[in-house]
């Protein structure tokens, strides 16, 4: 187990560091939800009450499309060099490079989320009329789950011939559930109208479902062709 933990904590630093020297993935999704906010904030002028109701739809879906540009580099980095033909041959266990990989995109996702939501609350005019620590719960449980289908989807579709469309086919429509229960939470949570509680426990299961079988299958993935 140490050893899989320092595995995982020399490749998430050195992705890290890669990303602050280069900050393409951070500048790609900046750029791409900031189209987002900017469009649709001219398309309508909804009241504050409107806002509530479909800004948990216009959030996540933004998120969403930003975070396919950042899964999208996660591998593509590890095949300059043979980096990743290195990982196979060495005897480190797959799960600490896709935990890794994982939680490195989930700092990427989090960070774009930090510096996006103020803009989405002056935009649209946003304040929770229910709990709003549950925000929190359902940005964590719900970043989790876009961003651990989608580093292993990326590996998937890593050596075919069109893997930034391969990727969003693949991942799209099994985040569905995610999605669904991330839209409806904040919407519940924005409009008090009725709780929460059902769609953060399904984004609990669904996590727990796919981290699992990520790990579990993440191995056959990394030594296929």
């Amino acid at each position: 187990m140490s050893g899989i933990s320092g595995i995982t904590r020399v490749t998430l630093v050195k992705d890290l560091r890669l990303e602050w020297r280069s900050k393409d993935a951070i500048n790609s999704m900046l750029f791409f939800s900031l189209l987002v906010v900017v469009i649709f904030s001219f398309s309508f002028d909804p009241t504050a009450e409107e806002s509530r109701r479909i800004a948990g739809g216009l959030v996540w879906v933004a998120f969403l499309f930003a975070a396919v540009v950042a899964l999208n580099q996660t591998w593509a980095r590890e095949l300059r060099n043979q980096v990743l033909d290195a990982y196979r041959v060495s005897p480190a266990p797959a799960n600490s490079l896709f935990l890794a990989k994982a939680l490195g995109n989930f700092i990427f996702v989090t960070v774009l989320e930090a510096l996006m939501t103020p803009l989405f609350i002056v935009f649209y005019n946003l304040r929770a009329i229910g709990p709003a620590y549950q925000l929190f719960l359902v940005a964590v449980l719900g970043t989790w789950a876009l961003v651990v289908n989608g580093t292993f989807f990326a590996a998937m579709s890593l050596r075919t011939r069109n893997r930034e469309i391969m990727l969003p086919l693949l991942l799209f429509p099994i985040s569905i559930p995610a999605l669904l229960a991330m839209v409806e939470a904040t919407t519940s949570i924005l409009t008090g109208e009725f709780s929460a509680k059902f769609w953060i426990v399904l984004l609990v299961a669904y996590d727990v479902v796919f981290t699992t079988g990520c790990l579990l299958l993440f191995e056959i993935v990394l030594h296929g062709e």
